[in-house]
């Protein structure tokens, strides 16, 4: 333990003169463009039935396979990054990407589609885990917070602007354009961090790839890490769901929007995910558990809310203050999960991730069949409310005591 405190020294001396800045930049940049793919598909679901003759559950494949091949990269990169070093996995999943996305442009056939969305799942997820390894090993302590607040932001925005940038490029040019975009804007950001992100701290090449998971039993035996991880497994599927559900019910006979005004009301979600670099400065004065606590409760009542207006200026404030507390709970669990998992704490984070879109991987599928099952959106918001609700009680259950004697025995 003492020789892994002086080789941490020894980083941060290293790393006193680096572009933090420019660091942090990339980084956002990097997980906004990475992450919008798992978004484009969101407004595609309609297009994709039409195009391919398939029903609406079907056409949310695409959508759902790629969340889960995420999930299942997200228990692997980790550890080979700790072989092979944090940059040559990001740059390599960039690449990767490049030439899936490239290859999505030029399908035609829908099981081709949806394959190529699981090759490009599973080389998204080389970014999400290795890219807030990185921030660890390379930011002092006290600027690391703010590194992964900016970080998370980029996933969040991630949400919006891949819904965004897919409804205007497919309507323009064409659903295919969208994954050829996407390829170029890849094949850019792996030139940005290739040429100018600095290098990790050099390999250990000495760790076993499946070293880590040797630590699994002591993760799958912690009660408050389950209780983290029920709240991670509803709160991007609660977030996805919402805005599946939202363009639904603002296209129908009651609003009757267009693709443009749509636009617009799910660009206003940006606002609310402003406020998540400030999740770490909250969490000093206020705590961690209880911004976790506030923030769900926030997006729950923004939920519940949005399906008893039939107002669509209060549609768009809650849904600004629904994504402000998605916004504020994202870094705000990855926190409480790292903390709990002690000295467990990589593989913990590894199956926070995995966990987080394993959810995210249902939610097309759910908001549609509680669409069905409901009869109305504005009732499947109350019930993605009570989804949701599922994730606050759990984090009522995270006890700070029970924090505290997880990390003494860790």
């Amino acid at each position: 333990m003492s020789k892994l405190r002086t080789n941490h020294t020894a980083i941060q001396k290293e790393n006193a003169v680096l572009p933090y800045g420019w660091m942090i930049v990339t980084l956002c940049w990097s997980a906004v463009v990475v992450m919008s793919s798992l978004y484009v598909t969101v407004p595609l679901v309609p297009l994709f039935a039409d195009v391919f003759g398939k029903t609406l559950a079907e056409a949310a494949l695409p959508g759902s396979i790629f969340s889960l091949g995420f999930a299942m990269g997200c228990l692997i990169y980790g550890g080979l990054s700790d072989r092979f070093g944090r940059k040559q996995v990001i740059v390599s999943g960039l690449l990767a990407l490049t030439i899936i996305s490239l290859c999505l442009g030029l399908t035609s056939q829908y099981p081709v589609l949806v394959a190529l969305r699981l090759l490009q799942g599973l080389a998204a997820a080389t970014f999400s885990p290795v890219a807030l390894a990185y921030a660890v090993d390379m930011f002092p302590t006290e600027k690391r917070v703010t590194a992964i607040g900016f970080i998370s932001t980029g996933f969040l925005i991630a949400g919006i602007a891949g819904q965004v940038f897919s409804i205007v490029i497919s309507e323009q040019m064409g659903w295919n354009m969208v994954f050829w975009m996407l390829g170029v804007l890849y094949a850019i950001t792996f030139l940005i961090v290739l040429f100018f992100l600095p290098k990790a701290p050099s390999p250990q090449r000495g760790v076993r790839i499946l070293a880590a998971f040797s630590q699994l039993g002591t993760v799958v035996r912690s009660y408050p890490l389950w209780l983290s991880y029920t709240v991670a497994f509803v709160l991007l599927m609660s977030f996805v769901s919402m805005y599946t559900v939202l363009g639904s019910y603002l296209g129908g006979p009651e609003f009757g929007l267009n693709s443009t005004q749509m636009l617009y009301v799910r660009s206003a979600g940006i606002i609310g995910m402003l406020l998540s670099p400030f999740a770490g400065k909250l969490a000093q004065k206020l705590g961690v558990h209880l911004i976790l606590r506030a923030a769900l409760a926030l997006s729950i009542l923004s939920l519940a809310l949005t399906g008893m207006t039939h107002s669509l200026i209060a549609i768009v404030v809650l849904s600004v203050c629904f994504v402000s507390g998605i916004a504020l709970s994202v870094p705000s669990l990855i926190a409480i999960v790292g903390q709990l998992g002690g000295s467990a704490r990589a593989i913990a984070v590894s199956l926070y991730t995995f966990i987080l879109f394993a959810g995210t991987s249902l939610a097309p599928m759910l908001s549609i069949r509680l669409m069905s099952n409901s009869g109305n959106q504005a009732a499947t918001f109350m019930l993605l409310a009570a989804v949701l609700s599922v994730g606050f009680i759990a984090s009522l259950l995270i006890r700070q005591k029970q924090n505290d004697s997880l990390k003494r025995s860790a």
